[in-house]
C-alpha cells in the first residue's frame, strides 16, 4: 500500500526548527512526533542557516526573484495585448468611417 508523503509548509518547518532551538526539544523525539526522518530535520536546519544571513540583510530569495520575473513577464504580455487591441479598434473605426461614406 502506498503511503502519500506529508507536505510541510515553511510555517510547519519554522514551528518544528523553533521547537527544537528555543525549546531544546530533542530532535529524535519531534522526528517521531512528526514522522520524518531526522536527515530531514538538519536538511530544513541547514537550509534555515543558509537562507538567514541573506534574509538579515534584506535580500530577496529566489521565491521573491521568481514573482518578479513572472510579474514582469506578464507586464509585458499585458502590453503586447493592449497594443494589439488598439490597433483592431483603430481598423474598426477606419472601417466604420469607410462604410458611411
Amino acid at each position: 500500500m502506498d503511503k502519500k508523503r506529508k507536505r510541510y509548509t515553511y510555517e510547519e518547518k519554522a514551528i518544528i526548527l523553533k521547537r527544537h532551538l528555543l525549546e531544546k526539544e530533542a530532535i529524535s523525539d519531534l522526528c517521531d512526533e512528526i514522522g520524518i526522518h531526522p536527515t530531514m530535520f538538519y536538511k530544513w536546519q541547514r537550509a534555515l542557516f543558509e537562507n538567514a544571513a541573506a534574509t538579515l540583510a534584506g535580500e530577496k530569495g529566489s521565491h521573491r526573484r521568481q514573482e518578479q520575473r513572472k510579474i514582469a513577464a506578464l507586464e509585458a504580455k499585458l502590453l503586447v495585448k493592449n497594443e494589439v487591441l488598439a490597433e483592431l479598434m483603430e481598423e474598426h473605426i477606419a472601417l466604420k468611417k469607410t462604410l458611411r461614406l
